[in-house]
């Protein structure tokens, strides 16, 4: 493996254990790779099998030394708001400020199967505040808001920590809650070009209706990063599968966002493969299937991403900063596949590019 020593693109992250993972430990070579080749930050998502957020971003912690660190996302619903807020400050610590907690809305039919009420942006909004309000040492008595009735939250009242606060955001009203009172924003896989300037703007509109300078808040796009150096049926499993889970999970919100058409999508989910099959597509279905599946999903949505060899991925990248954005998330491959990417990129990586901080949610 070659490797990309010199400056660390802290405007490039990565997923560690993108989509389904057994292994967890594969995340300390992750991260340690993704560290000597120069990405700037690591992003942790969240699953309820092996990929518990807080374990993960600690163990991502303590074999790093200077790569950013986010959750991206967790759900501020599935903990109470003091071990939200103490999963914080004890990362805060640990990395000497290089980590961001991010939220995320989550899916709605989950949270009831699992007895919580869905997430709704008055609630996010609400403890965005409540997290703030601990992490610099107050103590709250008697919250009664949208994120919940808490007669006594506390944590240490010598606290003033600065811990940035990420949203995970898909439709325009996230992206606008985002700009109001988040301090970075990750927009997500397979949006179009179009998506994406709509999106920067949504976050400007939320800022300026807060009276903030929407360039205050640090916007990441994630693009999927899969050159043809990786086998055809992983690149299958990374590209095809991965839409798939997508658009079973909340492709109305997928299609819309982009301005697809929603009969295709129809069509997608009544086809007998798609309808019947059990447990995520991208972590179970076999090299037939996804070949199947490949046949539902049109062309012109796969090629929001970035796919061809490590030159062309890497032009693809420097495509999404001539957007707008501040960060681009390098999604579905591991940093030992994204090596020949991230050579390509630093011998065209634009010089309009902001030197940002380590930390994944701030920008200056």
């Amino acid at each position: 493996m070659t490797t990309s020593a010199g400056h660390q693109l802290n405007e490039l992250g990565f997923y560690t254990l993108a989509g389904h993972s057994d292994s967890p430990r594969d995340l300390v070579d992750e991260v340690r790779v993704a560290e000597r080749i120069g990405l700037g930050a690591a992003f942790v998502s969240e699953r309820f099998n092996t990929k518990e957020a807080a374990t993960l971003s600690g163990a991502a912690g303590a074999v790093s030394e200077s790569i950013g660190i986010a959750t991206a996302a967790t759900n501020h619903n599935t903990r109470h708001p003091i071990v939200t807020a103490t999963v914080a400050t004890t990362m805060h610590r640990l990395t000497g400020g290089r980590f961001a907690l991010g939220l995320g809305r989550g899916f709605d039919a989950m949270f009831r199967g699992l007895g919580l009420d869905p997430i709704t942006s008055a609630q996010l909004e609400d403890i965005a505040g409540l997290l703030r309000r601990l992490w610099h040492g107050e103590t709250v008595l008697r919250h009664d808001g949208p994120a919940g009735r808490y007669p006594y939250l506390a944590q240490d009242r010598d606290f003033d920590e600065n811990i940035p606060l990420l949203l995970v955001a898909l439709g325009e009203k996230s992206l606008e809650l985002a700009g109001r009172c988040m301090d970075a924003v990750v927009l997500h896989t397979y949006y179009s070009e179009e998506a994406v300037s709509r999106a920067l703007a949504a976050v400007a509109r939320g800022a300026q209706a807060a009276g903030r300078d929407p360039a205050s808040v640090r916007v990441w796009s994630v693009l999927a990063t899969v050159s043809d150096e990786i086998p055809e049926d992983l690149r299958l499993r990374k590209t095809v599968g991965r839409l798939a889970s997508y658009l079973r999970g909340y492709g109305d919100l997928m299609v819309r966002v982009n301005d697809w058409d929603p009969a295709v999508l129809t069509r997608f989910r009544e086809d007998p493969l798609v309808k019947g099959f059990q447990g995520a597509i991208d972590g179970k279905a076999t090299t037939a299937q996804l070949e199947h599946i490949a046949t539902l999903i049109p062309a012109q949505w796969l090629a929001t991403s970035a796919t061809g060899s490590p030159s062309q991925c890497a032009q693809a990248v420097v495509d999404q900063f001539d957007l707008g954005v501040t960060g681009v998330i390098l999604h579905g491959a591991t940093p030992t596949e994204l090596v020949p990417v991230v050579d390509a990129y630093r011998q065209i990586r634009p010089s309009t590019v902001r030197d940002l901080p380590a930390n994944p949610g701030w920008v200056a």
